[in-house]
């Protein structure tokens, strides 16, 4: 990237980074695979593990949802974002 100084010298989210390192453009492609729907049930179920596993001390309440979500393919972040839009 011949411009890159001129990127440089204003602040950049590591996102902004990825995209100078890779092309631009690549944040939007990945966006595409990345991107992993919640059809209803999921997100009932998602809320119904929650509050199973929200009062129990001393375990992480993401960990436990993980390993009884029947949903394949989600990861921690997934759920995260998923809990906090719920």
């Amino acid at each position: 990237n011949k411009k890159a100084f001129v990127e440089l010298l204003f602040w950049k989210s590591p996102a902004a980074v990825r995209e100078m390192a890779e092309g631009y453009g690549s944040l939007r492609e990945d966006e595409g695979r990345r991107a992993l729907l919640w059809t209803p049930q999921e997100e009932q179920e998602l809320q119904q593990l929650y509050w199973k596993f929200k009062e129990v001390e001393g375990e992480d309440v993401v960990a436990n949802i993980l390993a009884h979500l029947p949903a394949p393919g989600r990861t921690r972040r997934h759920v995260v974002k998923q809990l906090v839009r719920l």
